[in-house]
């Protein structure tokens, strides 16, 4: 597809919410330009430039007219692989020539639309279960499993609910991290439970910002400083929070 003046711009705006989607839904900075590339490439924009940060991006297309360019906010920043994984089909269906324009747009609006994430229960259900199965895995003992996986749940679901009143990613996990400490430290003081650090370790799993840390690495590697280092600070205010929420209740030990 050759581009013109008319469509250029509306080629930027399918380019630039394919990379929305994949960052505010996890997904690496290289992977989000790299994307927008060839998406842009496939409907005949050559020459593209794209500059992403974990709070925006900005791309601008080359040709025959001058420079446009464009550039939109990101506020808001989740894990959802699925869509990640969902914006790689329709870029790979833009590349093969199997959709075109005006498709390609109503996909990603469909898809920047849809709630991918489980229910509510499942994801406590899982946090739970993790952190007993982690619990273990630190060498704790089975007797701590429930209690194990009854601090993880609250701690999870704290968070979450937390998030909604709070927006401020901090003092949710910070909050969250409490609530684990504080269960956990009641099924230790009332004979239910026989190791604390087991326990509370085992719980503060889910909380861990394992992706992100992965995330900075990568973009580290792949050159891209800015992103890697804000989004490695972003893992460390993460730790941090978990560990002073936790701290305050050892004080009470």
């Amino acid at each position: 597809m050759e581009f013109s003046k008319d469509n250029t711009y509306e080629i930027m705006e399918v380019c630039l919410l394919a990379g929305k989607i994949i960052l505010q839904s996890g997904g690496e900075t290289y992977r989000v330009e790299d994307t927008m590339m060839r998406m842009a490439a496939a409907f005949g924009i050559e020459h593209s430039h794209s500059y992403v940060t974990p709070t925006g991006i900005i791309f601008s297309a080359e040709g025959e007219e001058p420079t446009k360019t464009k550039l939109i906010r990101i506020s808001a920043r989740s894990t959802d692989l699925e869509k990640v994984a969902l914006v790689n089909s329709i870029s790979r269906k833009i590349s093969s020539g199997e959709i075109g324009l005006s498709e390609a747009k109503r996909q990603l609006k469909q898809l920047e639309d849809m709630d991918l994430t489980f229910p509510l229960m499942m994801q406590v259900a899982a946090a739970s279960l993790a952190s007993g199965c982690f619990m273990i895995m630190f060498k704790g003992v089975w007797a701590d499993f429930i209690p194990a996986m009854i601090s993880g749940g609250a701690g999870y679901m704290s968070f979450i609910y937390f998030h909604r009143f709070v927006p401020i990613k901090f003092f949710s996990e910070f909050l969250a991290a409490f609530v684990i400490g504080l269960v956990s430290l009641f099924f230790v003081k009332t004979g239910l439970g026989q190791q604390l650090d087991k326990i509370i370790i085992g719980s503060v799993m889910p909380l861990v910002p394992g992706l992100l840390l992965t995330n900075a690495i990568r973009d580290l590697m792949a050159g891209h400083l800015v992103s890697g280092l804000s989004k490695g600070a972003e893992a460390f205010l993460t730790a941090f929070a978990i560990g002073a929420g936790i701290a305050v209740i050892l004080n009470f030990v």
